[in-house]
């Protein structure tokens, strides 16, 4: 298999970025090769400080950066095609002409510019048939389950037809990869009753219900997100990627207060418990889930959070190699065409 990492994306590129790709060597088979997308020459560089020398690292020359703040990342999508998230969105294609035969990617792993990201994906890799508008479909570890949120920053003024496609896609997900039988999917809303919400989720209420083979269990509040109510829970991108925000802040708080508390309360008793904190801690630290698919594109993406250190960028890698095997987008495709009646 074939990674192509951007490792010009996130807050602490590329140092950090190329840490994480080195350390994913020893998760990677003997035939796959890591293709390190960016500046040659800064690329180079960091890797004789790593002392890298694994023959699977293979470079991909991309001169410019999109900036984490850049405010028109489809205007800079455009305007430069020698960018590192133009470039990996190229070799994520299917069908780029300006792509060696042979040096395409399986997959792509940034940590980027999510306009960018979801803007290079769209003009580059496409939408798989029928799709309306992909979304970015985020596994938020909780303490009954991971729970897949969707969509998580890519489409924040969605349509109805969106947050229903939003929810098939992510319950092929959450079947597929995480291995959930039959996915409890929800839509979230300001209350549980029917007569609530906007007409948008009014209407995708509507086809989730019509749905064939969907398990739709109706609307869930954000109380509802940990207290688990559903396996898949479906919102537009600016209410999914506040709701992922403040989860990661709030087990960082939450956790960081216990530990204090305790310590200050029994020194001893903190010493003892502190394997047993740091064990929940990893169970519940997103840099562990590494990155989200982009659900619904004609190659497979994973965008990583911004604030990506290595091993969020190591397990990035991982969880990219692994949303591939399970052919999640094959899966995806046939549900759509199976539904495209509704």
């Amino acid at each position: 298999m074939r990674i192509g990492v951007d490792v010009m994306g996130g807050d602490h590129a590329p140092g950090e970025i190329l840490k994480g790709c080195v350390a994913a060597m020893d998760v990677l088979a003997d035939d796959d090769t890591l293709v390190l997308i960016g500046p040659e020459s800064v690329i180079r560089e960091h890797l004789d400080e790593l002392r890298a020398k694994d023959p699977r690292l293979e470079i991909e020359h991309a001169p410019d950066v999109i900036a984490m703040d850049d405010h028109q990342p489809a205007k800079s999508v455009r305007s430069m095609p020698d960018s590192s998230i133009v470039r990996m969105a190229l070799l994520g294609s299917k069908k780029s002409e300006s792509v060696e035969p042979g040096k395409g990617c399986d997959v792509v792993v940034s940590a980027g510019n999510t306009g960018a990201c979801v803007t290079a994906a769209i003009m580059h890799m496409k939408r798989l048939p029928g799709v309306h508008r992909p979304g970015i479909g985020v596994t938020i570890p909780a303490f009954h389950g991971p729970v897949v949120l969707c969509d998580a920053g890519a489409n924040p003024e969605p349509k109805g037809s969106h947050l229903w496609q939003y929810g098939v896609m992510a319950d092929v997900l959450a079947k597929r990869v995480l291995g959930i039988e039959r996915p409890r999917v929800a839509l979230m809303n300001i209350g549980s009753e029917e007569a609530k919400g906007s007409d948008v989720v009014k209407e995708a209420r509507d086809l989730l219900k019509a749905t064939p083979d969907l398990n739709y269990i109706g609307f869930v509040e954000g109380r509802d997100f940990f207290a688990g109510a559903a396996d898949v829970i479906i919102t537009d991108g600016f209410v999914g990627n506040t709701v992922l925000k403040m989860a990661e802040g709030m087990a960082k708080s939450l956790f960081a207060a216990i530990a204090q508390e305790i310590f200050e309360t029994d020194p001893e008793l903190a010493i003892k418990f502190e394997p047993v904190v740091k064990q929940i801690y990893a169970k519940n630290d997103y840099h562990e889930y590494g990155g989200a698919p982009l659900l619904g594109v004609n190659g497979y993406m994973t965008i990583a959070h911004g604030s990506s250190e290595a091993r969020t960028i190591r397990a990035a890698i991982r969880n990219s190699r692994n949303f591939v095997s399970h052919n999640v987008n094959e899966h995806i495709q046939e549900r759509l065409e199976a539904t495209a009646a509704i």
